[in-house]
């Protein structure tokens, strides 16, 4: 694993949201981060910063460059390695939020000799110097976007290393077995005491059996992290809007008694049990000479074919139609919920003429303008999102598919090593194996990974962090 060197940049960034607020904090890593910020900050106590410990804040200003005018009133702090987030030196300076001021102490410092972080560059130095394992890393990015207290709860014990624990008692498990079975194939002719072959097999299994477990955990631990794409369908004026405000508890679309008042696509995320969704309201489907409710069809449709579960919007007051027909026609091969609307109205059919055509998919009957239906929808959209599980009291400790393929692939490789090891095959095309498994394991928490795939995770974290 490559190691930053104190040669490295020194770098700087707001760590905190662009905007006007009480603080916003710019923090400053690497082996220049203290002479750097000394050049521009005045403590109130003496004429040089020079902090005589670690972790402490020291009152000040910020000053200008050109006649040592005071830019903003600040708290500087001040963290020695190698205890600090990067495990260089590092500096925060916490200043006023207001951006302008933010914006010419970050000039300031680029001016004295730093240089803007890159996305993500913080905690991939943390990453690179031991401090977090790559697991643990992408924990911090999954701390940050949690929609739900679930989801945080998730990515905090990933952050604590749950994850990584489990697959370092795995990958310790299989260096032994390796190690035996390299042990046969440089000393065969040596009367060496090697561990029982069924022993090792049951090892092997063993670690597998764990593994596949783990990688089990992933779809509710995806759900958690990336939520559940739920995207309402139905004809104009049949209650979509409304049950997208019932179930925001919120007023986000407009409703109005005209059929296509909605033109486009909604998204807003809701709270369900716990498990973040995403849920999409869409214009009307029906057709239309109007360009613009045209374009808004068009993209209703395009967002319904990519979506994890369909509401399907039915208003019971008013008689089916052929756009009813025609999106019920297409529930057949689809996750989908059919939502029965306007129960409180004189029922124009009956919910069994569905039978036939919907005979697998669930119904939920709801007056939304009498808030009746709704927690039955909802428990029905989580038991579609779990598929008939339940969370569970502890957070999944696999919530990213790139940890998921990476534990699919060793359990694969395992299965080679059983069947190897079942059949008496040559320790050489074990270890071929063995090596495969920890290979993939070795990606989950670093140890053997790329820089394409540390530039790929890193970048989607944000400036500052």
């Amino acid at each position: 694993m490559p190691i930053l060197t104190s040669d490295a940049d020194t770098i700087a960034a707001i760590a905190t949201p662009r905007g006007e607020g009480g603080i916003g904090i710019i923090r400053v890593s690497g082996g220049d981060a203290l002479k750097i910020v000394q050049a521009i900050f005045r403590p109130s106590v003496g004429s040089t910063y020079a902090p005589t410990r670690s972790h402490a804040l020291t009152h000040g200003v910020i000053v200008s460059r050109d006649d040592d005018a005071a830019v903003d009133e600040v708290l500087v702090g001040y963290f020695e390695p190698p205890r600090t987030y990067t495990g260089e030196e590092m500096l925060e300076i916490n200043a006023h939020g207001g951006l302008v001021g933010l914006e010419t102490i970050l000039r300031l410092l680029t001016e004295r000799g730093a240089r803007l972080a890159n996305p993500g560059e913080f905690t991939q130095r943390a990453f690179l110097n031991g401090r977090l394992d790559l697991a643990q890393a992408e924990a911090v990015a999954d701390l940050i976007h949690a929609k739900t207290e679930q989801s945080l709860r998730a990515a905090a014990a990933q952050l604590r290393g749950s994850l990584s624990k489990r697959v370092e008692a795995e990958r310790q498990a299989l260096i032994a077995v390796l190690a035996e079975t390299e042990a046969m194939v440089d000393f065969p002719d040596e009367e060496l005491d090697f561990e029982p072959s069924d022993k090792m097999l049951a090892n092997a299994r063993g670690s597998m059996a764990r593994l596949d477990e783990l990688a089990r955990e992933a779809d509710k631990g995806r759900l958690l992290r990336d939520g559940l794409d739920v995207v309402i369908v139905g004809k104009p004026n049949v209650g979509k809007s409304s049950l997208l405000n019932a179930l925001l508890d919120d007023d986000r679309a407009i409703v109005t008694e005209i059929p296509g008042t909605t033109r486009d696509v909604i998204e807003e995320y809701v709270n369900l049990r716990g498990i973040p969704i995403r849920l999409t309201d869409t214009a009307g489907i029906r057709e239309t000479v109007d360009p613009v409710e045209r374009e808004g069809v068009s993209r209703s449709r395009q967002r319904a074919e990519v979506a994890d579960l369909l509401l399907l919007m039915l208003d019971t007051s008013r008689p089916l139609t052929v756009e009813d027909d025609g999106l019920i026609s297409r529930m057949r091969e689809r996750v989908a919920i059919v939502v029965l609307n306007k129960i409180d109205l004189e029922p124009a059919w009956e919910a069994s003429v569905l039978d036939e055509r919907l005979r697998s998919v669930p119904r939920v009957s709801v007056s939304i303008t009498e808030n009746r239906g709704l927690d039955t929808l909802a428990e029905a959209i989580v038991e579609a999102a779990l598929g008939g599980d339940s969370l569970g009291a502890e957070p999944p400790a696999v919530t990213n598919l790139r940890h998921r393929a990476a534990l699919r692939e060793a359990v694969e490789a395992l299965r080679h090593v059983e069947a190897s090891m079942a059949s008496a095959e040559s320790p050489e095309l074990i270890a071929v194996d063995l090596r495969g498994a920890l290979n993939a394991l070795g990606l989950i928490v670093g140890e053997t990974v790329t820089d394409d795939i540390l530039d790929r995770i890193f970048s989607q974290f944000c400036i500052g962090k």
